[in-house]
Protein backbone atom coordinates (compact mmCIF):
# COMPACT_ATOMS: atom_id res chain seq x y z
CA UNK A 1 0.00 0.00 0.00
CA UNK A 2 1.20 3.65 -0.95
CA UNK A 3 2.52 5.59 2.02
CA UNK A 4 2.17 9.16 2.15
CA UNK A 5 3.95 11.17 4.91
CA UNK A 6 2.22 13.82 7.26
CA UNK A 7 3.15 16.58 9.68
CA UNK A 8 1.43 17.82 12.77
CA UNK A 9 -0.48 20.90 11.93
CA UNK A 10 -2.21 22.15 15.02
CA UNK A 11 -4.85 20.89 17.74
CA UNK A 12 -8.30 22.83 17.41
CA UNK A 13 -11.51 22.71 20.24
CA UNK A 14 -13.91 20.59 18.59
CA UNK A 15 -17.34 22.90 17.70
CA UNK A 16 -19.65 20.01 17.57
CA UNK A 17 -18.45 17.51 20.48
CA UNK A 18 -17.89 19.24 23.81
CA UNK A 19 -14.87 18.77 25.50
CA UNK A 20 -12.92 17.25 22.62
CA UNK A 21 -10.71 18.78 20.35
CA UNK A 22 -9.52 18.00 16.58
CA UNK A 23 -6.08 17.16 15.85
CA UNK A 24 -5.33 18.35 12.32
CA UNK A 25 -2.46 16.31 10.25
CA UNK A 26 -1.62 18.11 7.24
CA UNK A 27 0.09 15.87 3.94
CA UNK A 28 3.38 16.93 4.12
CA UNK A 29 3.53 17.00 -0.07
CA UNK A 30 0.32 18.02 -0.68
CA UNK A 31 -3.05 19.92 -0.09
CA UNK A 32 -5.06 17.44 1.84
CA UNK A 33 -5.47 17.48 5.93
CA UNK A 34 -6.56 14.79 8.16
CA UNK A 35 -8.88 15.43 11.12
CA UNK A 36 -8.93 13.45 14.11
CA UNK A 37 -11.10 13.75 17.05
CA UNK A 38 -9.48 13.36 20.33
CA UNK A 39 -10.12 13.93 24.02
CA UNK A 40 -8.58 16.76 26.32
CA UNK A 41 -6.10 14.72 27.99
CA UNK A 42 -4.74 13.27 24.80
CA UNK A 43 -4.79 17.18 23.12
CA UNK A 44 -3.01 17.98 26.35
CA UNK A 45 -0.03 15.44 26.05
CA UNK A 46 0.45 16.69 22.26
CA UNK A 47 0.23 20.48 23.13
CA UNK A 48 2.81 19.91 26.01
CA UNK A 49 5.22 18.87 23.98
CA UNK A 50 4.67 21.15 20.74
CA UNK A 51 4.38 24.05 22.76
CA UNK A 52 8.00 22.80 24.68
CA UNK A 53 6.58 22.43 28.17
CA UNK A 54 8.46 20.47 30.96
CA UNK A 55 6.71 19.31 33.65
CA UNK A 56 8.18 18.44 36.83
CA UNK A 57 8.06 14.88 36.99
CA UNK A 58 7.57 13.01 33.27
CA UNK A 59 4.09 12.58 31.97
CA UNK A 60 3.42 8.63 30.08
CA UNK A 61 4.72 9.56 26.89
CA UNK A 62 7.78 10.98 28.25
CA UNK A 63 8.43 8.44 30.32
CA UNK A 64 7.62 5.97 27.27
CA UNK A 65 10.42 8.00 25.91
CA UNK A 66 13.10 7.80 28.52
CA UNK A 67 12.31 4.18 29.02
CA UNK A 68 12.98 3.51 25.25
CA UNK A 69 16.22 5.66 25.08
CA UNK A 70 17.51 3.40 28.14
CA UNK A 71 16.59 0.59 26.49
CA UNK A 72 18.66 1.34 23.17
CA UNK A 73 14.89 1.31 21.52
CA UNK A 74 13.79 3.66 18.86
CA UNK A 75 10.42 4.91 17.26
CA UNK A 76 11.38 4.36 13.61
CA UNK A 77 7.92 5.74 11.94
CA UNK A 78 4.13 6.13 13.50
CA UNK A 79 1.27 4.45 10.42
CA UNK A 80 -2.39 5.46 11.04
CA UNK A 81 -2.72 2.30 9.67
CA UNK A 82 -6.86 1.95 9.68
CA UNK A 83 -9.73 3.48 10.02
CA UNK A 84 -12.86 1.59 11.46
CA UNK A 85 -16.34 3.35 12.10
CA UNK A 86 -14.52 6.77 12.47
CA UNK A 87 -12.21 5.53 14.74
CA UNK A 88 -8.19 5.64 13.54
CA UNK A 89 -6.11 2.93 14.72
CA UNK A 90 -2.22 3.13 14.37
CA UNK A 91 0.86 1.02 14.63
CA UNK A 92 4.16 1.89 15.90
CA UNK A 93 7.10 0.58 14.31
CA UNK A 94 10.02 0.26 16.92
CA UNK A 95 13.57 -0.77 16.42
CA UNK A 96 16.22 -2.28 18.63
CA UNK A 97 19.38 -2.71 16.92
CA UNK A 98 18.34 -5.54 14.47
CA UNK A 99 14.89 -6.31 15.69
CA UNK A 100 12.08 -4.47 14.07
CA UNK A 101 8.57 -4.90 15.56
CA UNK A 102 4.99 -3.11 14.96
CA UNK A 103 3.31 -2.20 17.88
CA UNK A 104 -0.86 -1.41 17.97
CA UNK A 105 -1.31 1.91 19.21
CA UNK A 106 -4.46 4.88 19.89
CA UNK A 107 -3.78 7.64 17.07
CA UNK A 108 -3.43 10.20 19.57
CA UNK A 109 -0.71 8.21 21.70
CA UNK A 110 0.89 7.48 18.45
CA UNK A 111 1.11 11.21 17.59
CA UNK A 112 2.34 12.18 20.99
CA UNK A 113 5.05 9.69 20.79
CA UNK A 114 5.85 10.69 17.17
CA UNK A 115 6.81 14.70 18.29
CA UNK A 116 8.53 13.45 21.15
CA UNK A 117 10.62 10.94 19.24
CA UNK A 118 10.79 13.04 15.95
CA UNK A 119 10.15 10.17 13.78
CA UNK A 120 7.74 10.52 10.95
CA UNK A 121 4.14 9.96 10.87
CA UNK A 122 2.55 8.30 7.78
CA UNK A 123 -0.92 6.88 6.37
CA UNK A 124 -2.17 5.35 3.53
CA UNK A 125 -3.29 6.85 0.73
CA UNK A 126 -6.80 5.14 0.93
CA UNK A 127 -7.37 6.28 4.76
CA UNK A 128 -6.28 9.98 3.52
CA UNK A 129 -8.61 9.31 0.55
CA UNK A 130 -11.84 8.56 2.57
CA UNK A 131 -11.21 10.80 5.37
CA UNK A 132 -8.96 13.26 4.09
CA UNK A 133 -10.27 17.37 3.69
CA UNK A 134 -8.68 19.15 0.60
CA UNK A 135 -7.38 22.58 1.26
CA UNK A 136 -6.57 25.04 -1.30
CA UNK A 137 -4.43 28.50 -1.21
CA UNK A 138 -6.84 31.48 -1.52
CA UNK A 139 -10.31 29.14 -2.26
CA UNK A 140 -12.95 31.10 -0.69
CA UNK A 141 -16.13 31.11 -2.01
CA UNK A 142 -19.52 33.05 -0.92
CA UNK A 143 -21.51 30.96 1.45
CA UNK A 144 -25.03 30.50 0.33
CA UNK A 145 -28.46 31.84 2.44
CA UNK A 146 -28.90 28.10 3.72
CA UNK A 147 -31.95 29.07 6.06
CA UNK A 148 -35.40 27.03 5.65
CA UNK A 149 -38.80 28.05 6.15
CA UNK A 150 -39.48 30.28 9.17
CA UNK A 151 -35.57 31.54 9.08
CA UNK A 152 -34.63 28.00 10.62
CA UNK A 153 -31.11 27.29 9.90
CA UNK A 154 -31.62 24.03 7.34
CA UNK A 155 -30.07 20.64 8.62
CA UNK A 156 -27.83 18.65 5.96
CA UNK A 157 -30.74 16.38 5.79
CA UNK A 158 -32.42 19.15 4.03
CA UNK A 159 -29.95 20.67 1.76
CA UNK A 160 -29.08 19.51 -1.70
CA UNK A 161 -25.60 18.36 -2.55
CA UNK A 162 -24.67 21.43 -3.99
CA UNK A 163 -25.76 23.36 -0.95
CA UNK A 164 -23.79 20.39 0.88
CA UNK A 165 -20.74 21.39 -1.11
CA UNK A 166 -20.63 24.96 -0.60
CA UNK A 167 -21.05 24.27 3.19
CA UNK A 168 -17.68 22.09 2.99
CA UNK A 169 -15.92 24.60 1.24
CA UNK A 170 -17.17 26.95 3.71
CA UNK A 171 -15.94 24.77 6.69
CA UNK A 172 -12.24 24.25 5.33
CA UNK A 173 -11.79 28.07 4.94
CA UNK A 174 -12.73 28.53 8.88
CA UNK A 175 -10.68 25.45 9.47
CA UNK A 176 -13.76 24.12 11.23
CA UNK A 177 -12.14 20.25 9.90
CA UNK A 178 -14.90 18.17 12.19
CA UNK A 179 -17.52 19.95 10.43
CA UNK A 180 -16.35 19.67 6.83
CA UNK A 181 -15.82 15.75 7.93
CA UNK A 182 -19.51 15.37 8.62
CA UNK A 183 -20.43 17.28 5.59
CA UNK A 184 -17.75 15.20 3.23
CA UNK A 185 -19.91 12.23 5.19
CA UNK A 186 -22.85 13.03 4.31
CA UNK A 187 -22.20 14.02 0.68
CA UNK A 188 -20.46 10.15 0.51
CA UNK A 189 -23.56 8.46 1.32
CA UNK A 190 -25.71 10.32 -0.94
CA UNK A 191 -23.35 9.42 -3.85
CA UNK A 192 -23.78 5.72 -2.66
CA UNK A 193 -27.43 6.13 -2.77
CA UNK A 194 -27.94 7.41 -5.84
Amino acid sequence: MEKVELRFLRITYSHTHAGAYALILSELEGDRRLPIIIGGVEAQAIAIQVENIKPARPLTHDLFKNVSDTMGITLKEVIINDLVEGIFHAKLVLTQGENEVEIDARSSDAIALALRFECPIFTYEFILGAAGLKVEEGDETESEDTEGIKGEPKTTASMTVDELNSKLEEAIDNEDYEGASKLRDEIKRREQTN
